[in-house]
């Protein structure tokens, strides 16, 4: 076979697959995110820890609407408390289009009591603060594609990745694509940069975020403690 043939045959399998598409994402730092809520400890080069019970951040810098966290679930937090929900929940998670609090998009690896992919809009027209929407606002979006979902194992590094193009999103995990839905117009209506969130659980994680390269234009928000949404 001669080379040609051979790329032509890596590309149709990887599309088979489902593998992750190539990124040119970087890495974020602590110093680069806004903690609006909770705490996250900077580790040896790129990796973080977060070990509370709850953590909302997201990137200061300009973003595109592209995220991969490489996450490893150590065990459940101390203290553990209960969503807003009422409902006790273990998961990491990344947020997409992080205007506030009160209006993202979420990709959620849930951990326990199911584990399972869950894509949710939180809108909230007008509300900006997590004291006005609190836990309101949320859908959760019906996939187009559903593919099934790696476990997570204890102690195992796994990849989550997020990615919006239009009204397309597409998700990630362990670099093959498992879920893949269309939005309506309402996410459309806000933006804002990406970012992380953690319920419930202890991690190590690294960060990456898509930056806009010249002549693009990245989504970015202001940022103020105690803003974390519920």
């Amino acid at each position: 076979m001669n080379r040609k043939n051979v790329v032509f045959a890596l590309l149709i399998g990887s599309l088979i697959l489902g593998a992750a598409e190539p990124s040119s994402m970087k890495p974020v730092s602590r110093a680069h995110l806004c903690i609006t809520e909770g705490q996250i400890k900077q580790l040896s080069g790129a990796r973080m820890s977060v070990i509370v019970p709850k953590m909302r951040a997201f990137v200061t810098d300009p973003t595109l609407q592209e995220v991969e966290a490489h996450f490893t679930y150590l065990g459940p937090a101390g203290d553990s408390v209960p969503l807003a929900s009422g409902e006790m929940r273990r998961q990491f998670g990344l947020k997409l289009r992080a205007q506030d609090g009160c209006n993202l998009v979420y990709a959620m690896w849930r951990i326990e009591p199911t584990q399972e992919l869950v894509v949710s809009v939180k809108s909230n027209p007008g509300m900006t603060k997590s004291s006005e929407c609190d836990a309101h606002g949320y859908h959760t979006i019906k996939p187009t594609r559903d593919i099934n979902l790696p476990q997570i194992v204890r102690g195992k590094k796994h990849t989550l990745r997020a990615i919006i193009e239009g009204t397309t999103m597409r998700v990630y995990a362990d670099n093959k694509l498992v879920w893949e839905g269309i939005f309506g117009a309402e996410p459309l209506a806000f933006n804002g940069p990406v970012g992380v969130r953690t319920d419930n659980g202890q991690f190590h994680f690294e960060l990456f975020a898509g930056i806009p390269a010249a002549g693009q234009k990245g989504a970015s928000a202001e940022c103020h403690k105690g803003g974390g949404e519920e």
